[in-house]
C-alpha cells in the first residue's frame, strides 16, 4: 500500500499541474477540500485519485482509449493500476440528473494507482491526457474554420477573393 500510496501522490501532483486536466482530488493535495483533516486523521492519503479531463464524453473515452498500462475496471482496488470513468461504466444506469447532482459528469475519471513504475504510470497518462486533448482542439479548430470563408485563387481583378458559400 505504500508503495502505490507513493505513487498516487505523484501522479496527483502531476495530474494537477496538466493542461488536460480541470480538476483533481487527491486528499494529499493542499487543494483538496478536507486536506487538513486528512493529515490529522489518516497515516497516509491512499491510492485512490479523483480527477475531470478537458473536454466531454469523447475526450474521456479518448482517454481511457489511449491509457496501455491503466487497465479499464469497473471495481477498483487492485495491485495493479486501474481506471474508469463513472458515467460510461458504473453509473451509466443513473439518469443524468442524478448523476450530476453527484457530481459525476462525463469527464470524471477514477484511479485507482498500484505499485508499477511511477514514471510509466505518469507516462500513460500523459500520453492519454494529450490524446484527449489533442482530439478537442482539433475539433476546436474544425469549427472555427467552418465560420470562415473560403479563400479561392483565380482571380476577381488579380487577387483572391472570399467564398461566403
Amino acid at each position: 500500500m505504500e508503495a502505490a500510496a507513493r505513487n498516487a501522490n505523484a501522479i496527483a501532483l502531476f495530474l494537477e499541474d496538466h493542461q488536460g486536466v480541470t480538476k483533481v482530488l487527491y486528499p494529499g493535495l493542499k487543494s483538496h477540500p478536507q486536506h487538513d483533516i486528512a493529515t490529522r486523521q489518516q497515516n497516509g492519503y491512499g491510492a485512490m485519485i479523483t480527477f475531470y479531463c478537458i473536454g466531454k464524453r469523447e475526450q474521456s473515452a479518448i482517454l481511457l482509449q489511449n491509457l496501455r498500462v491503466f487497465a479499464l475496471a469497473e471495481s477498483l482496488g487492485a495491485v495493479e493500476s486501474l481506471a474508469e470513468c463513472p458515467s460510461l461504466m458504473t453509473h451509466a444506469s443513473v439518469p443524468d440528473e442524478q448523476r450530476a447532482l453527484l457530481g459525476i459528469d462525463d469527464t470524471l475519471i477514477r484511479l485507482s494507482v498500484g505499485i508499477e513504475s511511477c514514471a510509466d504510470l505518469v507516462a500513460d497518462l500523459d500520453n492519454a491526457l494529450n490524446a484527449a486533448l489533442k482530439n478537442k482542439q482539433d475539433k476546436q479548430k474544425q469549427k472555427q474554420s467552418s465560420f470562415l470563408p473560403k479563400v479561392e485563387s483565380g482571380s476577381r481583378e488579380g487577387g483572391g477573393y472570399w467564398d461566403w458559400s
